[in-house]
């Protein structure tokens, strides 16, 4: 079956999606493709026409009334209509993956539509990253990393119209699928830093309030392997 990666990519943390990428692209040893997801791209492309404005500083998306923390707060649902078919995974770019991802996609239920980590996290709202708002709704960081199974008739569901039309905080609830449909992985799929078990050993690293580039953020967990996986790109 074919696979097929998604990064979500925000110029304000190209570092972050070098990192991603690379280390993605050093531990597979089948070739998988893997892209960035770029909203001028899914702009010009026609795919992404959702309105957006500026306020204090901030992209904000105009239908949902609430600002986007990146760039790829909504355009990551566009994924099944860029990979066409198979099972297409889905990356935040402030992530470091540890493993093979072939594993993961070993892992997927063919009879689920999507695959991801069940976070029960709820952070309390404020500040995060480089000055972004730290929002909260359902089922928080559950789309942070997301394997589609694009061949699954209830996806069907996903089309253009609803990614461009319905507030973002519905499409990361998954308001197009049953509860039933959404299958589970390991939380090492997806460990978040400064939230999740200690004791678990991750596969993929996830930043969520801040790379180890940021103010604050620089001893965090995974630091060290962040940095350098970056002088590995540079190199």
């Amino acid at each position: 079956m074919k696979h097929s990666v998604w990064i979500g990519f925000d110029p304000r943390e190209a570092s972050a999606f070098a990192v991603a990428k690379h280390s993605i692209l050093r531990r597979l040893i089948t070739p998988i493709p893997v892209h960035g997801i770029v909203l001028s791209e899914m702009r010009a492309r026609g795919l992404y026409t959702r309105p957006t404005s500026v306020k204090d500083g901030r992209l904000c998306d105009v239908i949902s009334a609430a600002p986007m923390a990146t760039e790829f707060a909504v355009s990551r649902f566009l994924v099944p209509h860029l990979a066409g078919s198979g099972w297409g995974l889905f990356m935040d770019c402030d992530m470091l993956v540890r493993t093979n991802l072939e594993r993961l996609f070993k892992l997927c239920d063919p009879s689920k539509a999507v695959m991801v980590v069940k976070h029960h996290h709820n952070p309390p709202e404020g500040i995060k990253m480089d000055g972004q708002v730290q929002t909260r709704y359902a089922r928080k960081n559950w789309s942070s990393v997301m394997a589609f199974n694009i061949d699954h008739p209830a996806n069907r569901a996903l089309t253009l119209e609803l990614i461009n039309t319905v507030p973002g905080r519905d499409l990361h609830a998954f308001c197009w699928l049953d509860d039933s449909l959404i299958g589970e992985l390991d939380a090492s799929w997806n460990w978040l830093v400064g939230h999740s078990d200690p004791e678990i050993e991750p596969d993929i690293v996830h930043f969520t309030e801040g790379t180890p580039a940021m103010s604050g953020y620089e001893n965090c967990a995974y630091a060290e392997e962040w940095r350098a996986e970056l002088e590995r790109w540079a190199a």
